[in-house]
C-alpha cells in the first residue's frame, strides 16, 4: 500500500491526514488479519518551489528537504501512522529507477522532442521556471502573481500568458525564446489505458478519466530547463526530469530501500503477480496516477497497481479550509492542543470508500468524541474495572447467562465489521461498533451492579466480567483506528497486542491489571485555542513569505557573476502590514560553538520581553561583544524556528548587503526605544 508522497515544501495539515490515516486504518486491519502488508511512502522533494524556498532561506535544497522530512516523520509518528518505510525521492534508488524507466520509453519510441516557447532572462542567462516569474494575472489582473497560477482567483495559465512579466531573480523583463522539451507520447498507451482503467479504480473515477479518450491523448511534457532541483536527464544536458515523472517512481524506490534493508527481493513484491499493489490518493492527482503512471510502469516493465483508491477533500465546518478563519490547521498545531486519537476516531466515523468530501465539523468533533468514544465506549471500562478493583480484588469471574448471550451476538458481528474495513467503509464499521457499545451499556445499566455489589458480590462479578469482555471486544474492533488505545486495553487484560482472531476468545477467571484512564473528554476551549493558534501561525508564515520574496529579488549574481541592482516586483500594502517590525536592543551576543556562521543574540523588546535569536552574521561581526547595547530592526512575529542542536530562534534581525562578510545591521536613529513599532 502506498499513500501519495507529501511535498517537501510544506507542513503536514489536517487535509493531508485524511489520506494517511485512511491508509493506516486499512494497513493495520490487513495486518491484524494476518496478511503480510507493507505501507510505503516518501517525501516528494524536487521542483522549483523547493529551489526557491531554499534560496530564500540561504540554505541548500538538500538541507531544506532534510528538515522537511524530519518534521513530516515527527507529525506522522505522533498521529500513529506506521509506515514500513518512509523515504525520499531525492535518493540514488529513485534516480536509477527514473532513468531506467525513461530509457525504456525512449528506446521504445515513446519520447519525442519539441520546441516550446518559454520566458528567458537575458540578464541572468537562463530560462525561467514558473516560480521564477512574477507578473499580472491574465484572468483577473491581480498583481505580483507567480508564472503558473494566480493566488487571487485560482486561475492556471502558461508563463508566457502572464502580463507585465518580470524575472524574480533580477527584476528584468524576460523575452520569449524557444527551448527543446521532451514529451511522452501518451496516446501510444491509449488501448492499454482504456482497458486498464475500468477495473482498476472506482467507476466514477474511471468514467471521468475516460472523458480524455474522446480525442487523442495529449503528449506529456516530462522535462524542465535548468535551473531545476531534480535529476538531470541522461543524454539531454541541461534538461531535468519534471517532478511528476520522478515523484511516483518514489513508490518503487521506497520499496527498493525496504527490500535492501530487510534482505528481500524487490521482484518478490512489486513484480510478483501473486502480490497486490494499492495506491491511496486524493482526487486532485487522479490523472497522474490513472494515466501517466500506469503508462510509465507498463513501458518500464513493472506491474501496474491492482487498485487506485481515491478519496475526496477535507472541508472544515462545511467550507474549504481557511487560513484567515484558522481552520487550515497544521498537524503540529493540532498536536499542541489535542490528542491525535480523537482525530483518528472522528475521521473513521466519516470516511468511506467513495470520492465524497469529508467535513470536519469542529462542534460535532467535540460532541462525537465525548459522547461516543469517551461516554459510550471508554466509560464501560472505567465503571466496570474500577468497581472490580475497589470491591472484588480486581479478579474476573465468568459471564452471567444474559451477558454471555449478548457477548456472542457482539462476536457474530466480526465478519460484517471486517467487510466494512475491507471496503474502506470505516464509517459503517464505527456504526456497528457503537451499536454494540449501546447494547453493552444498556446491559450494564439494567443489571445495576452498584446496587448488586451490596447484596450479591459474586453475581456482580459476573456482570462486571461480561461488561469488561464486551469492552475488550470493542477495543479489538477499534484497533485499526485506535492502535495505542487498543494496546493499552491489551495490557489491561494481560495480553499481547490484539490480532483479529482474538475476537474469538474471552477473558474469564483471571486478574485484571489496575485500570488507567484511557481517554478524557475533549475541552471545547482547546479546540478554540487551536483555531486561534492557526490564525497566528498563518500571520507569521505569510510574513516569512514576504521576506523570502524580498530576499529572492535583492542583488543576485547574474550569469557573468556581476551584480545587477534591481527593485523587487510590487506587493500589496496588506502584505506588508503582516510583518511586525520592531526596534530591539541587543543585551548579549556570543558565537555559537559548532557553527561558523551563527551568533546567538539576546534582545530586549521593552515591555514585550526578551527574545533569543540565532543570526547568520558571524562573519560580518566576528567580535559579537561589539554588538551589545546596539539597537537594531527585527521581525517580531515570525514563528519560532528550531536551529538544529543549537536551540530555537524567536525572530529575525534585519541586515543589508551582498552577503557575508558584507552585511550591515539596520539601526534606528537615536531616540527609538526597544519595542517601538517600525512604521
Amino acid at each position: 500500500m502506498t499513500a501519495a508522497l507529501p511535498y517537501a515544501n510544506g507542513e503536514i495539515h489536517l487535509g493531508h491526514l485524511v489520506e494517511y490515516l485512511q491508509t493506516d486504518f486499512w494497513v493495520r486491519f490487513q495486518k491484524m488479519r494476518g496478511h503480510e502488508c507493507l505501507y510505503i511512502c516518501a517525501d516528494d522533494t524536487h521542483g522549483t518551489p523547493i529551489m526557491i524556498r531554499a534560496r530564500a532561506e540561504g540554505i541548500a535544497p538538500e538541507a531544506l528537504i532534510a528538515r522537511s522530512q524530519e518534521n513530516h516523520i515527527r507529525d506522522f509518528s505522533a498521529f500513529g501512522i506506521a509506515f514500513d518505510n518512509y523515504y525520499s525521492t531525492n535518493s540514488p534508488e529513485n534516480k536509477a529507477l527514473a532513468e531506467a524507466i525513461f530509457k525504456k520509453m525512449e528506446e521504445a519510441g515513446h519520447i519525442v522532442s519539441r520546441d516550446v516557447p518559454q520566458l528567458y532572462c537575458e540578464k541572468d542567462g537562463m530560462f525561467l521556471p514558473d516560480r521564477f516569474v512574477r507578473g499580472t494575472c491574465p484572468q483577473c489582473n491581480a498583481a505580483n502573481q507567480y508564472g503558473d497560477s494566480c493566488d487571487a482567483c485560482g486561475a492556471t495559465y502558461s508563463t508566457s500568458d502572464l502580463k507585465d512579466a518580470r524575472c524574480s531573480v533580477c527584476g528584468g523583463v524576460p523575452v520569449l525564446k524557444a527551448s527543446e522539451h521532451l514529451f511522452v507520447e501518451l496516446d501510444h498507451f491509449r488501448d492499454y489505458l482504456r482497458e486498464w482503467l475500468p477495473s482498476h479504480t472506482a467507476q466514477d473515477v474511471a468514467n471521468k478519466m475516460m472523458e480524455w479518450f474522446g480525442e487523442p491523448l495529449k503528449p506529456w511534457d516530462v522535462s524542465r530547463d535548468a535551473p531545476y532541483f531534480g535529476f538531470e536527464i541522461p543524454g539531454h544536458e541541461g534538461k531535468y526530469f519534471y517532478v511528476w515523472l520522478d515523484a511516483p517512481v518514489g513508490y518503487l524506490a521506497s520499496l527498493t530501500k525496504w527490500c535492501a534493508d530487510h534482505g528481500k527481493d524487490f521482484n518478490d513484491y512489486w513484480n510478483n503477480a501473486k502480490a497486490e499493489r494499492y495506491h491511496f490518493i486524493g482526487k486532485d492527482i487522479v490523472r497522474f496516477h490513472c494515466l501517466f503512471w500506469p503508462a510509465m510502469l507498463k513501458s518500464g516493465g513493472f506491474l501496474g497497481p491492482d487498485k487506485v483508491f481515491v478519496h475526496g477533500f477535507l472541508t472544515v465546518n462545511g467550507e474549504k479550509m481557511s487560513k484567515s478563519k484558522g481552520t487550515f490547521v497544521n498537524a503540529k498545531t493540532y498536536l499542541d492542543h489535542l490528542n491525535p486519537m480523537y482525530l483518528r476516531y472522528y475521521y473513521a466515523c466519516k470516511l468511506n470508500g467513495t470520492t465524497d468530501d469529508l467535513d470536519l465539523n469542529l462542534d460535532e468533533f467535540v460532541t462525537r468524541v465525548n459522547a461516543e468514544l469517551v461516554g459510550k465506549i471508554t466509560n464501560l471500562a472505567s465503571r466496570a474495572a474500577q468497581m472490580l478493583h475497589k470491591r472484588l480484588e480486581g479478579k474476573l469471574g465468568t459471564m452471567d447467562e444474559a451477558g454471555r448471550t449478548l457477548f456472542a451476538e457482539a462476536q457474530s458481528k466480526a465478519e460484517a465489521i471486517a467487510a466494512h474495513y475491507e471496503r474502506r467503509d470505516f464509517n459503517q464499521a464505527m456504526i456497528e461498533i457503537r451499536d454494540i457499545a449501546d447494547l453493552a451499556n444498556k446491559y450494564f445499566d439494567d443489571a445495576a451492579p452498584w446496587q448488586g455489589i451490596k447484596t450479591d458480590p459474586e453475581a456482580t462479578r459476573r456482570v462486571l466480567t461480561a461488561t469488561l469482555n464486551h469492552f475488550r471486544l470493542l477495543a479489538i474492533y477499534l484497533a485499526p483506528v485506535l492502535p495505542d488505545y487498543a494496546a493499552r486495553v491489551a495490557t489491561l487484560f494481560g495480553e499481547t497486542p490484539f490480532a483479529w482472531d482474538a475476537l474469538q476468545q474471552t477473558r474469564e477467571n483471571c486478574a485484571l491489571a489496575p485500570y488507567e484512564y484511557l481517554a478524557e473528554r475533549v475541552d471545547p476551549d482547546k479546540v478554540k485555542a487551536m483555531v486561534e493558534s492557526s490564525k497566528s501561525a498563518v500571520i507569521a508564515s505569510e510574513a516569512k513569505v514576504v521576506i523570502a520574496r524580498s530576499v529572492l529579488t535583492t542583488k543576485q549574481p547574474s550569469a557573468n557573476n556581476a551584480t545587477q541592482p534591481s527593485i523587487a516586483p510590487g506587493i500589496e500594502f496588506p502584505d506588508f502590514q503582516k510583518v511586525d517590525l520592531r526596534v530591539a536592543e541587543i543585551l548579549a551576543a556570543e558565537c555559537v560553538e559548532g557553527s561558523d556562521k551563527l551568533l546567538k543574540i539576546m534582545v530586549s523588546l521593552g515591555s514585550l520581553g526578551e527574545r533569543c535569536i540565532f543570526s547568520g552574521i558571524r562573519q560580518a561581526y566576528p567580535d559579537p561583544a561589539t554588538l551589545v547595547g546596539r539597537k537594531v530592526a527585527m521581525v517580531a512575529n515570525l514563528a519560532p524556528r528550531k536551529m538544529g542542536k543549537f536551540g530555537t530562534s524567536e525572530g529575525m534581525i534585519l541586515a543589508a548587503g551582498s552577503g557575508a562578510p558584507n552585511l550591515f545591521l539596520l539601526s534606528p536613529d537615536s531616540g527609538a526605544s526597544a519595542g517601538d513599532t517600525i512604521q
